[in-house]
């Protein structure tokens, strides 16, 4: 550890202790950036590299131009991710009875593929693809965001062109490709940290800045190909992702 990680990992120890022994209150504003930058002894980045991994850890919140406040405690649960095929195939575990999910979505076609996302999909940049937004709910509360590429050249002028209208509406992309006969036997996901934006922030009730996780998923045919990507964002101070693999059961 370097001598300036050291340094803000040491306030950011002794802050969360304070904030342990309630000398601040939850909703509480904490002193300026710079009343307690000149306590510590540190440089202003130090201390607002130290609020930011209490904000990470959900202890602390941030509010544009008003200061730094104790939040309120959120209890992590836990969110499993199950086999493919299922219409939502991320679905929460909220105790014994669970809570009621729900998505609300809109689909446009004929959006080009940006070159991250060609990438992804194995196709050219610009080439056409439907484009689904959805924002999933449990409980009525938002707990996951999600943007959905297709290629057109899979389903265009197929009846399940739209995930969610026709026919196999909300059914998944395993049911829909099925349909049309495209065996999609594979699903590929690669997780990795992020920070929420304004727009997400404002979509799932987080502060802008906030630790969030991002899973990329790519949806494979029998033959490899990509017939669906999507980018999944889910807060992290909220939810603690947990994989449920199938173990293929075995003759006696």
């Amino acid at each position: 550890m370097s001598p300036a990680e050291r340094q803000y990992q040491r306030v950011a120890d002794d802050l969360r202790a304070r904030i342990g022994r309630g000398e601040w209150q939850v909703g509480e504003r904490l002193p300026s950036r710079a009343k307690l930058a000149v306590e510590y002894d540190v440089g202003d980045n130090v201390l607002q590299r130290a609020q930011e991994v209490l904000i990470t850890e959900g202890l602390l919140t941030g509010r544009a131009g008003s200061g730094t406040y104790v939040r309120q405690p959120v209890a992590r649960r836990p969110m499993l991710r199950s086999r493919v095929g299922a219409p939502v195939s991320l679905r929460a575990q909220l105790g014994e009875t669970g809570e009621e999910g729900s998505w609300e979505s809109s689909t446009s076609t004929n959006v080009p593929a940006g070159p991250r996302i060609a990438a992804r999909l194995g196709i050219d940049p610009g080439a056409p693809t439907v484009h689904t937004v959805y924002e999933y709910l449990i409980g009525g509360q938002p707990v996951l965001l999600a943007n959905s590429w297709e290629p057109m050249s899979v389903t265009e002028g197929s009846p399940v062109i739209c995930p969610e209208y026709g026919p196999l509406a909300g059914q998944g992309v395993v049911r829909r490709m099925a349909a049309i006969g495209v065996n999609v036997e594979r699903a590929v996901e690669r997780t990795r940290p992020a920070r929420a934006t304004a727009q997400q922030a404002i979509l799932l009730g987080v502060s802008a800045g906030d630790l969030v996780t991002l899973i990329e998923r790519t949806h494979l045919d029998a033959d490899g190909r990509a017939v669906e990507t999507a980018d999944l964002v889910i807060p992290d101070s909220r939810w603690e992702i947990t994989y449920e693999l199938p173990i293929p059961r075995r003759d006696s």
